[in-house]
């Protein structure tokens, strides 16, 4: 006889193995409301194991990038430490990520629910799986493309662990009806100039008003407090707002292969050299643990911690 699922039963599973309610629930449902043998069912899942690490900061892990010529996609799997990096299970848990993510277009939520090969399992049911195996707390973080209608959207990846996989990832879209073969070769500087001048925009359009409005007023509050007269003052930072562009606009910016030429001139003179426009359409660049707010351990405080456990 089925007992009954009651709120006060996945209370006590989630409490007995640590994981999520939905699981428990679900779980319970499998087992028909036996407690033991839904903690059994979820461990086989991974899911106990993994619930207990979930809490864990993972900014680790591997950024990998997949192409088809057209398009391209990066995505970014988090683990807790470098050395997962180096485990070749992790890393085929992403390059298998990533090669999904090429055949939705690189969205995110897609990929979350896409199936895994044929595990029978979706992406984010996998990375759980994973989690007993590997023995961290691992999740997918985030996935996006870029595609030109002819051209090429060239990759690079820097720090690379294997092929297709390391630190900072970078795509470039390149729009063009010339040789793929050229523009495959300049895309690829242009992502690797990306993965060292980390441009924040396209080009002077794509600037965040706000971002733009607070660097005007910090340069004239600058200009006011040095004691240039108003009239001079106005013409200074107009000069001072043309070198924040080129810092933060890639098209703006020295190409970091040549150190003199700006990269849109690059893209220019590529355009000359195949006889047909060349456009910089996009860029992606996504760094492992960009964003995530890593936990500050006090080394010696843990030791002792340990030690009095």
């Amino acid at each position: 006889m089925m007992a009954e699922i009651t709120a006060a039963l996945v209370k006590e599973l989630r409490e007995t193995s640590g994981a999520g309610m939905m699981d428990c629930k679900k779980a319970l449902i499998e087992t028909a409301g036996d407690l033991q043998a839904a903690v059994d069912w979820l461990r086989t899942k991974g899911l106990a194991a993994a619930a207990k690490k979930a809490g864990r900061v993972a900014a680790e892990g591997l950024v990998a990038v997949a192409s088809n010529g057209t398009s391209a996609v990066a995505v970014e799997v988090n683990a807790e430490t470098d050395f997962v990096a180096r485990n070749e299970q992790f890393q085929g848990l992403v390059n298998g990520v990533a090669h999904i993510a090429l055949s939705v277009k690189g969205d995110t939520e897609a990929v979350r629910g896409a199936a895994f090969g044929d595990s029978g399992r979706t992406v984010v049911e996998e990375v759980t799986h994973l989690v007993a195996t590997i023995g961290e707390n691992l999740s997918f973080r985030r996935s996006i493309g870029l595609a030109v209608s002819d051209g090429v959207v060239a990759t690079y990846i820097h720090s690379a662990v294997a092929p297709g996989l390391g630190k900072i990832g970078v795509l470039v879209a390149l729009e063009s009806t010339g040789d793929k073969a050229r523009l495959e070769v300049v895309g690829k500087q242009l992502a690797m100039h990306v993965a060292a001048a980390s441009p924040l925009f396209l080009d002077r359009a794509s600037v965040d008003p706000a971002v733009l409005d607070r660097e005007r007023a910090v340069q004239t509050e600058k200009a006011i407090a040095e004691g240039k007269p108003a009239d001079k003052a106005v013409m200074i930072v107009e000069g001072r707002i043309r070198k924040f562009y080129e810092e933060i606009c890639l098209l703006d910016q020295v190409f970091v292969i040549d150190g003199k030429t700006k990269v849109q001139t690059v893209v220019d003179d590529l355009a000359k050299e195949l006889g047909t426009a060349v456009t910089l359409t996009g860029y992606v660049r996504f760094v492992i643990g960009d964003g995530i707010e890593k936990e500050e351990k006090d080394f010696a405080a843990e030791v002792a911690a340990t030690l009095n456990a």
